[in-house]
């Protein structure tokens, strides 16, 4: 079972008290978008083997939203971090470098 501690509540809650909410770090485009930002949006998404960045929701908690590293081939949780985040913090993404040799940012637009 998945288990992700709330950054905002420090509660460690097992995947039953969460909602997943997709891939994190999307540029969500509004009205005036073109057709093609708008079909990127909903249809375009990272289906990685290994390091995942999702968006999580604490739904029987604190009901806040927060992002959470994850490979997907083992359910190792990398860390948790603020919704607010444009992008993952520097000792995030240096503790995943760390385990997983060769990884990298992927700056997303």
């Amino acid at each position: 079972m998945l288990t992700l501690q709330c950054p905002y509540c420090g509660v460690q809650a097992d995947e039953t008290e969460l909602s997943a909410g997709g891939e994190a770090h999307l540029t969500r485009h509004g009205p005036g978008s073109t057709e093609d930002e708008f079909h990127d949006y909903l249809f375009t998404r990272e289906n990685p083997r290994g390091v995942h960045f999702e968006r999580w929701r604490h739904t029987y908690g604190c009901g806040k939203w927060f992002h959470a590293a994850r490979d997907t081939q083992t359910l190792e949780v990398f860390g948790t971090y603020k919704a607010q985040c444009t992008e993952p913090p520097k000792e995030l993404r240096d503790a995943i470098t760390a385990k997983r040799p060769g990884w990298t940012w992927r700056e997303f637009s």
